[in-house]
């Protein structure tokens, strides 16, 4: 199946909906009845196939059949859910209307920006991609220049959609704080300390605005598309920078205290050379061994190749930029080691411009983690290439647009109080 309109060539999204079924978390269960925070609670027992049925809904909730109903009926009339045909019931019971979220009511907007690069897209509360396009950009060239494009393309994708924007995320490769919007001293972009980027895109689109690391956004998506037991995940990002990315044994993202849990990069490991780092640090894991530093390395002090450049020369079995890729995996073995013994997850994946083009980095990542964490960390761990490849970022900025979308702040402002 066809993308719509890509400024550079890319594989297609897998599936035949463009994107595999990801799962949706239930929510927490609570002894408020709030109006609001039951709508939510109620549309995302039915997203997440938790109960689909208002049977269901009267057993996953405690509440009466007449509250349970009422709160069914207006999210029904609202347009965020639907009837999905019949869902048979043990015994001689009647079959129960079974329930769905409603994909035309909405659209979730998602914008996975790299160093070099972003992934645009549009999708509905069914998941599907309605529109995507990739466009070449570059972070350094600031917050205005880049959203602007941003904002372009994803007006441009909904050309002609009456359905309306609820949501839209955005993923940005470096610290932020997805509280406040804001990117929080992100080493390789240039004036965008504290720019207010979720305030910019509510403004721009009418909708509320989620901001998140991108390495997060691909962690998430990954974890969502597996098997609920591939949790806790590690994702590690090895492009233009090293990045982490942590979901939880339940299937959330792990922030931290401050938002700052993951970032993985400016971690200097044992028998790391004593390269300068752009966050002012020497030795840190990103400026001895992501993509960017061995470009660098193999420049030497001619001219440096592209990662492009790279991604080719290793496709073509080049001896050097195997050696070097070889080198930055050693390193970067180490440091997963070490994740694994704090993290202890059950999937580690790599992810990143380098997977793609060669098994190098994942073999010489696997045997130095096998070597060194102990038994007890590695005798179910799974360590492999992303199931997603770059397109895993779209698939965590659609589980956290729709969860948006159906959370009890959000939805309160689409729907009436039952």
């Amino acid at each position: 199946m066809a993308l719509p309109h890509s400024t550079t060539a890319r594989p297609p999204l897998p599936g035949p909906a463009l994107l595999p079924p990801l799962r949706l978390s239930a929510p927490p269960q609570s002894g408020r009845i709030d109006p609001a925070l039951l709508l939510s609670t109620v549309a995302r027992l039915v997203a997440s196939d938790t109960a689909v049925s208002k049977a269901d809904l009267v057993a996953a909730t405690g509440l009466a059949r007449t509250t349970v109903s009422t709160a069914v009926d207006g999210l029904l009339a609202g347009g965020l859910l639907r009837l999905d045909g019949l869902r048979p019931t043990a015994g001689r019971g009647r079959p129960a209307e079974r329930l769905a979220l409603a994909a035309e009511g909405g659209q979730v907007l998602l914008a996975d920006v790299g160093a070099r690069g972003a992934h645009l897209a549009v999708t509905d509360l069914a998941q599907r991609v309605l529109a995507h396009t990739h466009v070449d950009l570059d972070v350094i060239d600031g917050p205005d220049t880049v959203l602007r494009t941003v904002e372009t393309e994803l007006t441009r994708l909904r050309a002609g959609s009456a359905v309306p924007a609820r949501a839209v995320v955005i993923g940005l490769p470096g610290p932020v704080d997805n509280h406040l919007g804001i990117p929080v001293r992100p080493p390789i972009m240039p004036g965008w300390h504290a720019y207010p980027v979720t305030a910019r895109l509510q403004q721009t689109f009418g909708c509320p605005a989620v901001l998140e690391n991108d390495v997060n956004l691909r962690a998430l998506g990954e974890a969502r598309a597996l098997p609920a037991d591939q949790v806790p995940l590690l994702f590690v990002k090895v492009g233009t920078g090293i990045g982490g990315g942590l979901v939880t044994g339940g299937g959330s993202l792990h922030h931290g205290a401050d938002g700052a849990a993951g970032d993985i990069g400016h971690v200097r490991v044992r028998g790391a050379p004593d390269d300068a780092c752009v966050c002012g640090n020497v030795g840190c894991i990103e400026a001895v061994a992501s993509a960017g530093a061995i470009a660098r390395r193999l420049g030497g002090r001619g001219d440096v190749p592209s990662i492009a450049d790279l991604r080719a020369m290793l496709g073509r079995g080049d001896a050097g930029a195997i050696a070097a890729v070889r080198e930055a995996a050693g390193l970067i073995g180490e440091l997963v080691a070490t994740l694994v013994h704090l993290y202890n997850p059950a999937r580690v994946t790599l992810g990143g411009s380098l997977t793609a083009a060669s098994d190098e980095l994942l073999a010489g990542v696997r045997s130095v983690v096998y070597q060194r964490a102990l038994p007890l960390a590695t005798r179910n761990l799974v360590l492999t290439n992303s199931v997603l490849g770059e397109y895993a970022g779209v698939a965590g900025a659609t589980v956290l647009g729709i969860e948006r979308v159906l959370s009890a702040e959000s939805i309160g402002l689409l729907l009436p109080a039952p």
